[in-house]
């Protein structure tokens, strides 16, 4: 008979749930019945899939090496779905966009109101999160696109850049760093500063470049978001490492530049490698493009952020517009700690 897609969906239930009753319940089926279908799974496989435990039960072996595939499989053909849905109608459908929170304040809204203009038929669902959890969303199927911070090494996402910006010490106005315009990462030493949370990258790099110099950065305050950390930051609790394009944006902070090393991160595009995706992702693709390197950053640029040159803008079919006053600024090379 072969292995169903049905099946491979009620196991998916069965595992995230870690109980019959539970999965059956959301499943809307009655629970003997997904115990069947389960049961003839196995036999298909010719190998358990589950075993019982005191709540409920859990993956065997076999079934933790099942669950992967049979998320993909299922992610796989829903979007096969979806395209063929909006075949009829490339302009509209819904386009699931993800980024960070830096992202999301300045680039994202530019991008997505000029992406409206065009496609106003399109549904629009935004996700913020951080790097990680983005790149988990896509893996899974729940984003079609996403601006993340690069390098992302992940086997089943592909990505391309945009820009290349540089870190900076953001500061509030009687800060001791207030008339400077420069410091190097080891004078941060001793200095209170205030962290994001887990899954921000400016965490992880902050964090690297003290402890490459010799140091533990001294953490007045931990675990915030990046709308909150500024605002603790203006209110002169510490100090923060953040990205020029928010800086530049955020009224009542100095800001210092950092060197020796140089922190940047570079900005990208991302989506999960091979994915179909509705024509509108494609589009979404081609405004961003569009957005940066011919009407330039929305906005006055910052300093110290460089657009990316040498980028295949066709690369996921992205039918680009330009202009003759196109121009892009080269990445300059840089210190990474």
């Amino acid at each position: 008979m072969g292995v169903a897609l049905q099946q491979l969906g009620y196991f998916v239930a069965v595992a995230e749930h870690g109980n019959l009753t539970r999965a059956a319940a959301a499943l809307h089926l009655a629970q003997p019945s997904l115990s069947t279908q389960l049961k003839r799974l196995e036999q298909e496989l010719g190998t358990p899939l589950f075993e019982r435990v005191p709540r409920g039960v859990a993956l065997t072996q076999a079934g933790a090496a099942l669950l992967p595939l049979a998320r993909q499989v299922l992610s796989d053909v829903e979007q096969v779905r979806r395209a063929a849905n909006e075949l009829t109608s490339p302009e509209g459908g819904t386009l699931r966009v993800g980024a960070t929170p830096s992202l999301g304040t300045v680039l994202l809204p530019a991008a997505l109101t000029a992406f409206h203009v065009r496609y106003p038929r399109v549904a629009l669902e935004f996700a913020e999160a951080g790097s990680e959890d983005l790149v988990a969303r896509l893996e899974a199927d729940q984003l079609d696109l996403a601006l993340v911070i690069l390098p992302v090494r992940h086997r089943v996402i592909e990505t391309v850049p945009l820009a290349e910006e540089d870190l900076v010490l953001a500061i509030g106005a009687g800060h001791q760093f207030a008339a400077r315009r420069r410091i190097r990462i080891r004078e941060l030493e001793g200095v209170p500063l205030v962290i994001p949370r887990e899954g921000y990258n400016l965490r992880t790099t902050l964090f690297a470049a003290c402890r490459h110099t010799g140091f533990e950065p001294t953490v007045v305050c931990d675990g915030g978001e990046l709308g909150g950390v500024l605002a603790l930051v203006a209110r002169g609790l510490g100090a923060a490492l953040v990205p020029s394009i928010v800086a530049s944006h955020e009224a009542g902070l100095h800001i210092v530049r950092v060197d020796q090393p140089r922190l940047v991160r570079t900005i990208g595009l991302a989506q999960r490698a091979g994915a179909l995706g509705p024509p509108s992702a494609k589009a979404f693709a081609a405004e961003v493009f569009t957005l940066l390197h011919d009407a330039g950053w929305p906005g006055v640029r910052p300093a110290g952020l460089r657009l990316a040159t040498g980028t295949d803008a066709n690369v996921w079919g992205a039918q680009v517009r330009r202009s003759s006053s196109a121009h892009t600024s080269p990445a300059s090379p840089s210190t990474r700690p």
